[in-house]
């Protein structure tokens, strides 16, 4: 049996913490084949981003053609794409291929530092949300989006990491499945790079052949231990524990 392999489209964070990085990482610790295209390069630290540099549009497609044509790739993510012609990159050569397509509309840096344009937003709505599997934004991310005119069908896992109290609750809408996932909040610092986790996560068991909600509910059990696992590393908002996260994977699907 041949080992699945994902694929992530975002950008690099020199910490390790979130992006190209934080995604490959979960990918290994899931049994996953992880390939990667780059979207942007930032200098970046547990402190927040010093500097951000996208690539060529033609660059990015040129490194997704190159993965998908050599690669058995099972399910993709999409993380901080920067501006709309990256935006519209990668949407062109993602659609028609009717692969399972996790987006996580990453806009900040946990730090608070922009990762996405205004008209970046436009090409997210008009141009690659329509092939989407799953649209993975926290409660701010959700506003902006709905506020931009994405529609309320969009299949949506809201995360509620944001929202105020002692028990965090993630809500799967999509494709007729509704499930609340919740979790007691973990007060820590060390959560750089959760989202991007997650939707790795999601992804890696999307590539492994598990259904869409059983994908979500494994993501949301591996990032609790991810948060609990992180190894306490820099002076702001720390990294997780990916390898550390104690990870017990369900089967895959035989093939039938």
């Amino acid at each position: 049996m041949t080992v699945p392999v994902a694929l992530t489209i975002a950008g690099s964070d020199s910490g390790g913490g979130a992006g190209i990085q934080a995604d490959l990482k979960t990918f290994e610790a899931h049994g996953v084949y992880g390939t990667s295209v780059l979207t942007l390069i930032t200098a970046q630290n547990t402190r927040g981003v010093q500097a951000t540099h996208p690539l060529p549009p033609e660059l990015v497609a040129a490194q997704l053609r190159a993965v998908l044509d050599d690669f058995p790739v099972a399910a993709v993510k999409t993380g901080a794409l920067g501006n709309a012609g990256l935006v519209r990159a990668v949407a062109d050569v993602l659609r028609g291929r009717h692969l399972p397509l996790i987006v996580d509309p990453v806009m900040l840096a946990k730090s608070g530092d922009a990762l996405l344009d205004a008209r970046a937003l436009h090409a997210l709505r008009d141009e690659l949300l329509p092939l989407a599997t799953l649209v993975t934004p926290n409660v701010p991310e959700w506003a902006a989006l709905r506020a931009a005119g994405v529609p309320d069908t969009t299949p949506l896992l809201l995360k509620g990491g944001h929202a105020p109290g002692e028990t965090v609750i993630d809500e799967l809408r999509a494709h007729g499945h509704h499930l609340t996932l919740s979790a007691a909040r973990q007060h820590t610092r060390h959560t750089h790079g959760t989202g991007c986790t997650l939707s790795a996560a999601i992804t890696a068991n999307l590539a492994r052949g598990l259904v869409l909600p059983d994908a979500v509910q494994a993501a949301h059990v591996y990032l609790q231990a991810a948060i609990r696992a992180a190894p306490g590393l820099g002076g702001g908002h720390g990294p997780l524990g990916h390898r550390a996260a104690g990870l017990t994977l369900q089967p895959r699907p035989h093939p039938t």
